[in-house]
């Protein structure tokens, strides 16, 4: 198994076979020399550095239906809020005052927020924070709407594709929405020129080894600048409220698999993984994520953005506690940086 990982390390490549192998009959050692050998190129490319976002969601409304989703439409337990222009620049000024210089606007697809609205709000943090980098992650949007985006000075864009299988995909969501569809966005994303990321939940209903090869496949072609994965999470008010939630092992091996297939990737230890688990977010770094994303949200809105239940929204996933995560970080080696923090790769290129 080892030489499996040294070749996954050396050629940043497995074929579907070797990869499903690895996935199903990795042992606990050999997953910690997996480990060891995810941090170190995490380390080469970014030195012992982990990103910090701060997380604003703006608003809970979605038109979608996505059978996962707490924020789902068709949840009437729902308590729905729109944060206004004004209110998002109030969290960017409190994260830009903590030394972030990144924001990611975040939300359902929701119609209030038109193209008009959406370019006048990224213009307006664009204008105040022209230093920072704007990240978005508001769903599929059409060509044109993503170029409008871009030109109003967002740098970034968070679609995860959820599933690179179509059957599987169509067991996630509604028929209005499809696979293909998703895919064309990523693209349009990426040709408009934003660091584009994609990724998936680990242990979503229905998925199996070979789904999560296509995915890891699908990210290796793709060569995203960033991926987000986390494991599946219940929601109580969803048709999958009984569904079990996915394996806190699985997404770490995960996570040191896409970093050794892309080694430049930006890949965030996720709220879900640390609502997953309590030492989720270090243990992600540890394995070799080198992204976080403390909530910059207001606290009276936070709680109501609950993609899944028991998620994590205060204490140290809140800005208000950024020295503490700075000392949890130091603690295993590693140093919050608060800079805008570009893939390498992508920078190089432009």
């Amino acid at each position: 198994m080892k030489n499996l990982i040294d070749k996954l390390r050396k050629t940043q490549c497995l074929s579907a076979d070797e990869l499903k192998f690895l996935i199903e009959n990795i042992s606990d050692e050999e997953l910690c020399y997996l480990h060891k050998c995810a941090r170190e190129v995490a380390i080469e490319n970014y030195g012992n550095k982990v990103f910090v976002r701060g997380l604003i969601e703006f608003t809970n409304y979605c038109k979608n239906n996505c059978y996962y989703c707490g924020i789902r439409a068709g949840n009437k337990c729902v308590s729905r809020y729109r944060l206004e222009k004004q209110d998002i620049l109030d969290c960017c000024k409190q994260g830009y005052d903590l030394g972030f210089r990144t924001f990611v606007l975040q939300g359902g697809e929701d119609l209030y927020f038109t193209d008009e609205k959406m370019v006048d709000i990224i213009s307006a943090v664009r204008e105040t924070y022209p230093d920072c980098a704007i990240t978005l992650s508001v769903g599929e949007k059409p060509f044109d709407t993503y170029k409008k985006y871009f030109e109003a000075g967002a740098n970034r864009f968070l679609l995860r594709h959820e599933t690179a299988d179509e059957k599987h995909y169509s067991k996630l969501h509604p028929e209005n929405l499809t696979l293909e569809n998703r895919f064309q966005c990523l693209k349009n994303l990426k040709e408009i020129g934003f660091q584009t990321g994609c990724g998936f939940m680990v242990g979503s209903p229905y998925q199996t080894t070979e789904h999560i090869v296509k995915d890891l496949l699908f990210i290796k072609e793709f060569q995203p600048e960033m991926v987000g994965i986390g494991p599946f999470l219940p929601h109580k008010d969803t048709p999958f409220k009984d569904s079990p939630g996915g394996s806190v092992r699985l997404t770490l091996m995960l996570l040191s698999i896409i970093r050794l297939l892309v080694p430049s990737v930006l890949l965030p230890a996720t709220t879900a993984l640390n609502t997953a688990d309590e030492n989720g977010r270090e243990n992600g770094i540890l394995a070799g994520a080198n992204v976080i994303m403390p909530n910059l949200s207001p606290n009276s809105v936070r709680e109501k953005y609950m993609l899944y239940d028991g998620k994590v929204s205060s204490f140290d996933e809140s800005a208000e506690e950024i020295e503490h995560l700075k000392k949890v970080m130091k603690n295993i080696g590693y140093e919050i940086t608060c800079d805008r923090g570009d893939n390498k790769r992508f920078v190089k290129e432009k």
